[in-house]
């Protein structure tokens, strides 16, 4: 099952997902490589990684554009050559990559229960409205973390923490939206969040304000 979804959240917004189902041989077939990308597909160990490398190509096809568009800068972050914003994620079985006119970050993950042994790693002020007890903690615990990894794409500074930097406000999963603060560097930074929930995955995208 190729193309998952497409979402236009507007005229100059588009997010593409991928359930990843194809083996290696069928996906490699489909898509030219760059030659830097080559190089980084074939010293990929995981046939997890490199299918999941290969559908973000799938994607980025179905937005119209080709490996060759795309390119990273010195710090990892994806760029297109021509001028468009795009964030990248995957996570086990789906890939999903954003594309707009404006700064945007992206993150996918699996609701998982291993996420309540690190909460405090990349959790502060969340806890004052989370309630370990609530049925909804690990879904919520999933957003939190998918803000701040969709945060730090859009930024991508070293010295940026997840618990001490970057803060969620209060939020309820059935609104699908929420704000957060990056406090780094003497600036504060707000961010208009959205989030969404596909099987057990956490679908989350941030803007800045």
């Amino acid at each position: 099952m190729p193309l998952f979804k497409i979402t236009s959240l507007n005229s100059n917004t588009k997010i593409l997902v991928w359930k990843i189902t194809e083996s290696f041989v069928e996906l490699r077939q489909e898509v030219v490589l760059n030659e830097n990308n080559q190089l980084r597909l074939n010293a990929m160990k995981s046939e997890v990684q490199q299918r999941a490398f290969l559908s973000v190509r799938k994607l980025l096809q179905q937005a119209g554009y080709s490996d060759f568009d795309l390119y990273y800068d010195s710090f990892g972050k994806p760029h297109l050559h021509d001028g468009k914003f795009i964030s990248i994620t995957h996570s086990h079985h789906f890939s999903a990559i954003i594309i707009s006119d404006e700064a945007v970050g992206v993150d996918i993950e699996l609701q998982r229960d291993k996420i309540l042994r690190i909460a405090n790693k990349f959790c502060e002020s969340e806890f004052q409205f989370l309630n370990p007890d609530d049925a909804e903690y690990i879904r919520k615990l999933t957003v939190i973390w998918g803000v701040k990894e969709a945060i730090f794409k859009i930024r991508n500074e070293k010295g940026i923490s997840f618990k001490d930097h970057i803060q969620v406000n209060p939020f309820e999963l059935e609104n699908k939206q929420a704000q957060a603060q990056l406090h780094f560097d003497n600036v504060i930074q707000d961010f208009k969040i959205c989030f969404e929930e596909m099987e057990d995955f956490t679908l989350v995208y941030a803007f800045e304000n």
